[in-house]
């Protein structure tokens, strides 16, 4: 029976753990294995990892201007080695006692700092398990190890090109596969409804993160629209709205069901959100159309000018009223129709699911390698 490691990087509900989770629910439902999913920051110390991730959700909250600074300046090394430097020198050798241990079979990264570690690894000839970096946003940010990474997945076919050009990835290890989702999100098809009032799906990511109290406020009372919003896990946020006792806006905590999120999906016109990436493949997934209301430092900022350039969603800008931006595309089929034919196109271009790829991966005819070395030689 063979071991698949997952990585992501910290234990806050993120994208990089909505990849691995889907992964997993995926390949459970199709093969036997072992399956483990470990949040290597918490395995390394879970009084860093507590520290780390209440300095991320307060450091993006309330001062993102400096946030995007510093995420511009260590995702890309070319302006940060002595950091990386000093990374790799605090973990690489924890990486490898983690991967004596647990001896996998197979190694998916879903976040860059893993990936970074075992990339090393391979390259000192310290490991040769076979590794996969999944990557979970529009863009690729240099952090990700590349040289000894086996196979990598991408969202898209532009990241691909980047792959292979810009890093000479070998063509052959790179598959489009989209950013991997449940498979609760099945396509449905949709009748279009062209006359308010429109169910709006908010959403502000897991971790309740981003302003949407603005976007509320002009919604709300409004006879246009009915508003569920995924406030996460900000209790605050949840307990204001609670207390407007507004009938058109109705605020739900943290949903953990993908089955619960497929029916939201499915009950809702339009879905308003960041451009984190995992929540715009549900969303695309499902076929409802997008608009992006404001986008976290870092990631989020990239994944938006990426989809944005290719009219993936509908971005919502302070130069109109908000209420006039989202009647204009819900109310024009036109304007649907024509992002429903990008979306398809975006599917096409799309190889095989990443839960496929991953079971090939592991077929007993391509796992030939050796597991890592003993604890001993560390």
């Amino acid at each position: 029976m063979k071991k698949i490691l997952f990585l992501p990087f910290l234990n806050i509900p993120t994208g990089h753990h909505s990849v691995a989770n889907a992964l997993i629910s995926s390949l459970k439902k199709r093969i036997q294995g072992e399956f483990v999913c470990i949040d290597f920051l918490s395995y390394f110390s879970p009084r860093l990892e507590r520290a780390v991730t209440k300095l991320y959700l307060n450091w993006i909250s309330h001062s993102p201007t400096t946030y995007n600074w510093a995420y511009d300046y260590f995702a890309y090394p070319s302006s940060s080695t002595k950091y990386m430097r000093v990374y790799e020198s605090l973990f690489l050798t924890k990486m490898q006692r983690l991967l004596s241990e647990e001896q996998p079979d197979l190694i998916v990264c879903t976040q860059a700092y893993p990936s970074l570690l075992i990339s090393c690894l391979k390259v000192q000839g310290k490991i040769n398990t076979p590794v996969i970096n999944v990557y979970t946003d529009f863009f690729i940010n240099s952090i990700w190890g590349r040289r000894g990474i086996d196979y990598h997945f991408v969202a898209d076919v532009p990241l691909k090109n980047e792959l292979v050009e810009k890093y000479g990835v070998p063509k052959h290890q790179v598959f489009i596969t989209g950013i991997p989702v449940d498979e609760w999100l099945v396509p449905m098809a949709r009748q279009q409804k062209l006359s308010p009032p429109y169910h709006l799906l908010v959403a502000g990511g897991n971790n309740g993160l981003g302003d949407v109290n603005e976007l509320l406020q002009a919604l709300k009372n409004s006879p246009d629209f009915y508003c569920t919003v995924l406030c996460g896990k900000n209790k605050r946020l949840f307990r204001e709205i609670k207390s407007w006792q507004i009938k058109n806006i109705y605020p739900l905590s943290y949903i953990a069901s993908k089955r619960e999120m497929a029916t939201l999906y499915d009950q809702a016109e339009a879905i308003v959100t960041k451009p984190g990436g995992v929540t715009i493949s549900e969303a695309l997934r499902k076929r409802i159309p997008i608009f992006v209301y404001s986008a976290l430092p870092g990631q989020e900022q990239f994944n938006q000018q990426y989809l944005s350039t290719r009219g993936l969603v509908f971005p919502i800008t302070q130069e109109y009223p908000v209420q006039e931006q989202l009647l204009s595309i819900l109310s024009d089929n036109i304007k649907q129709a024509n992002w429903r034919k990008r979306v398809d196109s975006y599917f096409d271009r799309l190889e095989r699911s990443a839960w496929e790829k991953i079971m090939e991966i592991s077929d007993k005819n391509q796992l030939g390698y050796e597991k890592p070395l003993p604890n001993s030689v560390i």
